[in-house]
């Protein structure tokens, strides 16, 4: 069938502006094991903006962007039970095959399978393609296999999640990245207890997600760091008790509320880390306190960290990818959880984009108009 999608066609060129093209695509239908899935809405996230920068690579071009995303089956492909046509889906940006030793520990973030998924390609057999341009009929990758920025896409059974038909899936999507990366970068990264300090560096749609999951751990203390107003009154609705401009007022304000020791645990959020950010967070906690490092977007190697500070003081630094979630488990209980009222989620929509308004939508995240921006299928 054919259908349209926002591809990035070429590598970024240092010096020149990328932009994604909202262009016509043909799109195959679902073998064993895939299903067809008609796309209802798909989150603006950071990291579909780092690979038009050049900040993340790709290692196929064109490549169909996005990556947060749900909507509805429309085909299921043949010897592939558990799934019917009209089943309600949301996608993890990594798959969860279910059998590799991750998968079979509960550490499905780290599924043997996510290492392909920036190549665009099937999970199993890098050369096969579900993609193609119209115009020319060059083969398409898509982000992380499932493409959310296009009006149909079709992916792996490892990459999706039944979630309740009755719940809106334009704001379910945002379980698909956003949300389980904040929230579990505290509650399992950073193992944020009753009674914590805890210092959140940046508030766009990853931080604000940290914060929901500190409060919902119980910190007495959550400390926003954000330099746009905005973020912070939003992270103030959303669970902080505290904002604060910039990291060294949070480091202060911290000791402060700790009789000098520093914060339990610091997460970095920002939107392109730099190597003097985990060192910031570093000198930010307690002894025996954690750093957990989410944000993306730099290759740089070598943290200004002092290593006698690192060893007698017992401080530990912890890299979160998905927040140490287990999406087949953690996007339903969310799903519940935002059903109960206990896990915002229509607060964090900021506004809403057609498919051909998402650079726009990025351009808006730059400005920092939005804590998550989100694109609305018909």
């Amino acid at each position: 069938m054919r259908t349209r999608g926002a591809v990035l066609m070429a590598a970024p060129e240092p010096g020149r502006e990328s932009k994604l093209e909202i262009v016509d695509l043909e799109l195959d239908g679902p073998r064993e094991n895939e299903l067809l899935v008609k796309m209802v809405a798909s989150g603006l996230c950071h990291s579909d903006d780092h690979i038009v920068k050049g900040d993340l690579p790709s290692l196929k071009y064109p490549m169909c962007l996005g990556h947060e995303g749900g909507g509805v089956i429309q085909e299921v492909g043949p010897h592939t039970p558990g799934w019917q046509v009209g089943d309600h889906v949301v996608f993890s940006f990594l798959p969860a095959c279910g059998r590799c030793r991750w998968c079979a520990t509960g550490r499905q973030a780290l599924c043997d399978r996510g290492r392909d998924t920036m190549r665009g390609a099937r999970l199993d057999d890098q050369s096969s393609f579900r993609m193609s341009l119209v115009d020319g009929g060059a083969t398409v990758g898509q982000m992380a296999g499932i493409s959310t920025f296009a009006e149909y896409t079709t992916v792996s059974v490892a990459s999706a999640v039944k979630v309740p038909a009755d719940l809106p899936l334009d704001r379910l999507c945002l379980l698909g990245c956003g949300v389980g990366t904040g929230w579990g970068s505290a509650v399992y990264s950073a193992d944020v207890r009753p009674g914590d300090v805890v210092i959140v560096m940046g508030i766009g749609g990853i931080g604000i997600n940290a914060v929901q999951g500190a409060a919902h751990a119980g910190a007495l203390r959550v400390i926003a760091v954000d330099p746009v107003a905005f973020k912070r009154e939003s992270a103030l609705r959303l669970g902080a008790t505290d904002v604060c401009a910039d990291i060294a007022e949070a480091d202060e304000l911290a000791k402060s509320l700790t009789n000098g020791q520093g914060a339990d645990s610091a997460i970095v959020t920002v939107g392109v880390i730099r190597s003097e950010h985990v060192g910031q967070a570093f000198a930010a906690i307690r002894k025996g306190g954690t750093v957990v490092v989410t944000a993306v977007g730099s290759s740089e190697v070598g943290i200004p960290i002092p290593l006698a500070e690192l060893t007698l003081w017992q401080k530990r630094l912890q890299g979160a990818l998905f927040g140490s979630s287990n999406p087949t488990f953690d996007i339903p209980r969310q799903a519940e959880m935002y059903q109960a009222g206990q896990l915002k989620l229509d607060e964090l929509v900021t506004r809403t984009y057609t498919l051909e308004q998402v650079n726009q939508g990025y351009q808006d995240m730059h400005a920092g108009l939005n804590i998550r921006g989100v694109i609305v299928y018909d």
